[in-house]
């Protein structure tokens, strides 16, 4: 049975600078090191993804008649 929780945009965010934190620190080997980048590089894609959700369902607006409209920001505005 798969028990996989979707982490947290914040949860993925704050295991993600311990991360980097750890490899700028320099004090782990190369194989650490390398296990340490691959699971950065999916937290960081796990927030960009829940970052365009989150977009996505920002920039839907319900109009009057129920319909959805995207949601644009002008300059100048």
């Amino acid at each position: 049975i798969n028990m996989k929780e979707e982490k947290t945009f914040e949860e993925s965010l704050n295991e993600l600078e311990v991360l980097v934190h750890d490899l700028e620190d320099g004090e782990i080997n190369l194989d650490d090191a390398i296990k340490k980048y691959t699971e950065a590089m999916n937290l960081a894609k796990n927030c960009n993804e829940l970052l365009n959700k989150a977009t996505e369902s920002v920039n839907k607006i319900l109009q009057e008649n129920g319909e959805l409209k995207d949601f644009n920001i002008s300059e100048g505005e």
